[in-house]
């Protein structure tokens, strides 16, 4: 196990472009780091410059307290999982697992004992080991992928996207099992997602990138509770925050969010904060239906989805058109064109500066 450095870790490619734009991170000896992002944002080439398959433009690269800028992929002692499981077809399941031991030279029973030792960990079958990977499931081939990796002892592992093939239900599966293989073996691990959700059950800390920069890096419910700009808040959680274009008051005691409606600010009153254009995010569960309170906004339905366990509305206030989806637990019997009295939670309310989109903390 090793703890893994970067120190302003650019990437620029041959035409100019730049992937990657000076990161700076510390990774803990067994920590859980999940690289987080939209499509094109940098993740998976920040991942592949970790594992040696892209050359560092600029910067300091560590692994277990060694600069390994210049290293080999096969001499940084790290072990990568790929999207596309990138088994051999015409090997078994077990000399896929074995393959990287015997081009060490090790030894016929230290390789056996490594190969069951992995199959035991991930529930592989004496069974399944004979097979190809064509006669495997999705999930049994990422599996095997996991156990080559394993089998190498590692000091760190790299996953680039493993679950993006995978189907929902396997893919939720899958997620708790790696979850646990992680927490078992205490390997530093470094996760890429596009997907919020595995970030957020994954990770004991994410990086969100986007275009090449680093937007916000904290523990999971640090980014939920406290995102730093418009553009964590909206990729952060799952429906979106809403986010409302607002004005303070002049005294900085009430916020303008719709036409005439009007929304007390509790801890206003701040001179650095009067009379400016902001934009308002709060989360679906932070609005709340408001049984007829004098302060209630009215929310117009438009679209109803009924999900079992909790009930999505979507609307707007008003005359402004702005989607707007509240989260109710359990179902809610309204449909489109109901009124409904809303409260916005005071002490979930986040402000963002329509300029910067950075954080405005009053």
């Amino acid at each position: 196990m090793a703890s893994v450095a970067l120190e302003n870790i650019q990437k620029t490619y041959p035409n100019g472009f730049k992937a990657i734009h000076g990161v700076d991170v510390d990774i803990q000896d067994g920590e859980f780091l999940v690289l987080v992002g939209p499509s094109g944002c940098g993740k998976s080439t920040l991942l592949r410059m970790i594992a040696g398959l892209e050359p560092v433009t600029e910067g300091v690269m560590g692994i277990g307290g060694r600069k390994v800028n210049k290293l080999e992929p096969s001499e940084r002692d790290i072990a990568m999982v790929f999207q596309n499981y990138a088994l051999y077809p015409h090997m078994t399941v077990y000399n896929n697992m074995a393959y990287g031991l015997k081009i060490k030279g090790l030894p016929k029973s230290e390789i056996e004992e490594r190969v069951k030792n992995a199959a035991s960990i991930l529930e592989l079958t004496d069974e399944q080991l004979t097979r190809k990977p064509r006669e495997l499931s999705g999930g049994q081939r990422q599996r095997v992928a996991m156990g080559r990796a394993i089998v190498r002892k590692p000091s760190v592992f790299l996953f680039d996207e493993p679950l993006s093939n995978l189907d929902a239900k396997l893919r939720v599966q899958m997620r708790m099992e790696i979850k646990r293989l992680q927490d078992d073996l205490g390997i530093t691990s470094i996760y890429v997602t596009h997907d919020q959700v595995e970030a957020m059950t994954l990770g004991h800390r994410l990086m969100v990138l986007n275009n090449g920069e680093v937007e916000q890096l904290g523990t999971p419910l640090e980014l939920y509770e406290h995102p730093a700009s418009l553009f964590v808040a909206g990729f952060i959680g799952s429906p979106a925050m809403n986010m409302i274009t607002s004005k303070i008051s002049s005294d900085g005691k009430t916020i303008h969010i719709a036409d005439d409606i009007e929304l007390a600010l509790e801890n206003g009153g701040s001179a650095d904060h009067t009379n400016r254009d902001v934009i308002l995010g709060v989360r679906p569960e932070h609005l709340e239906l408001a049984s007829g309170s004098d302060d209630a906004l009215p929310m117009t339905v438009t679209v109803v989805e009924h999900l079992g366990a909790e009930t999505l509305v979507h609307g707007h206030f008003g005359n402004d058109m702005t989607d707007l989806t509240i989260r109710k637990s359990g179902i809610l019997q309204v449909k489109a064109g109901d009124i409904l009295p809303t409260k916005i939670r005071q002490d979930h309310i986040h402000l963002f500066d329509p300029t910067t989109e950075k954080r405005i903390n009053l």
